[in-house]
Parts: structure tokens; sequence; C-alpha cells
């Protein structure tokens, strides 16, 4: 059942610090390499130790891309899924918002702070607070007021991957990010998926490179569930 939370705003949801040793510290993410000695949870902090999946992808991306994310998510949040991605501008916006309108649960992982005055990029300021409202979480290893560096998003990107059963790269470029979280996959034990494209398209260039390479291929969401060994029943 997602806890639903109408009419509140950011403020309403405090800020709680979640250390490696305690309990409710995500299981899957303290079998990594390098687990954060401390989490900053605000929202549903349950989701944390529920069956997730990463979607990801590039911030310039096709119109095809959204078609493709409001094709699979309904199926993957009906099965009981926790969708996560990583609130950037593009493919990761996408994937936050149509879990949203399946009425799904969804994990933010910032490369921020998550204070109201840290909360990146601003543009889905509104959609951290709908994330929220809709019982979901935002999760990050940066304390209050820390600001987005070029290099935290890399580093954010294994705590996507980690705190998954697997990743799904929807569209990327070579290079791009997602490679980034894909590799960080493969180092940890997850199963990393892509969705095939044009060969014609430097868009799909990075999926492609994917598959060459091993990941699974997704062209519906019966795949990911087959990758996962999760039964729809």
């Amino acid at each position: 059942m997602v806890q639903v939370h109408p009419g509140a705003h950011m403020e309403d949801f405090p800020i709680y610090q979640i250390s490696l040793d305690q309990p409710g510290y995500p299981q899957l993410l303290s079998q990594i390499y390098d687990p954060p000695a401390v989490l900053y949870a605000r929202g549903n902090q349950l989701l944390l130790n529920q069956p997730a999946l990463a979607m990801v992808g590039s911030r310039q991306h096709s119109s095809t891309a959204s078609l493709i994310i409001n094709q699979l998510m309904p199926e993957l949040v009906s099965v009981g899924l926790t969708i996560i991605s990583g609130l950037a501008i593009g493919i990761d916006t996408l994937v936050h918002q149509a879990t949203l309108d399946c009425q799904g649960k969804t994990i933010a992982v910032l490369g921020n702070g998550l204070d109201n005055q840290s909360i990146y990029p601003r543009s889905n300021y509104q959609l951290a607070q709908n994330i929220l409202q809709q019982g979901g979480l935002l999760l990050s290893e940066h304390p209050l007021g820390s600001q987005p560096q070029p290099w935290h998003f890399p580093r954010r990107n294994r705590l996507i991957s980690g705190l998954s059963l697997g990743v799904v790269i929807v569209e990327a470029a070579l290079p791009s990010g997602s490679l980034i979280t894909a590799k960080h996959a493969l180092e940890q034990g997850r199963e990393v998926m892509a969705v095939p494209g044009s060969i014609m398209s430097a868009q799909t260039a990075g999926t492609n490179y994917l598959i060459k390479q091993g990941a699974g291929i997704i062209t519906s969401a019966q795949d990911i569930l087959d990758q996962l060994l999760l039964d729809k029943t």
C-alpha cells in the first residue's frame, strides 16, 4: 500500500540519519564494496529494504524514451517493485514521474543534501515533493547543506545500483553517466539490462554497447521480471 500525504509540503518531511550499523540500513547496500557510513533519508524509509529496480538514462533523450518508460512502468509497479532513479533532468525525471502516475513507489538518490535549499536540480523541486507526498523517499550520502558537485554524481550512481536488484538503462549515449551506473552494477553483482535502439542514433549507442557486452535485452516488462527471477503472481 502506497502511503499518501496529500497537501503535505517539503518541510513536513523530516530528514533522518541511518548509520551502517543500524537495523534500518538497506541490506543490499550494506553488501557493496564501499557503502556509506551514514545515509540521509527523507520520506518512507521502509522502501530501503523492499525489492527495487533502478531505471536510468541520459539527460538528453529521444521522444521514444518516454513511450518506452510509460509502457514498462505499469507492470513493474503492479508486482510491487520500488523504482529507483537519480532525480536528474531527462530519463530520471521521466522514470520518477511515470512511477507516480502509476501510483507506485519511487526512491530518488541525490548527489547533494536533502534540505530544501540543496535539492537539485531546482527544476525538479516539485517532483521531489510529489515523491514524498506519494510515500516515496529521497536519499543521499551527503549531509545537510551539501551543494551538488560534479564528482558527487558518479559516486551517487553506486548507491542507485547498490540499492537495486538490477539496473535498466533506458537510453544512453557514449560516453554516459548511465554507463557508470552499469559498471557499478556489474561490480556489485546486480543484473544489468538495456533497451536496444537504432544503430543510426547516437542516443542509443550506449545501450547497444551494453547489450553487445552481455547486458539483458529489454523489450517488455516481462523481460525485466525474467531477468530478476520475479513472478508476476
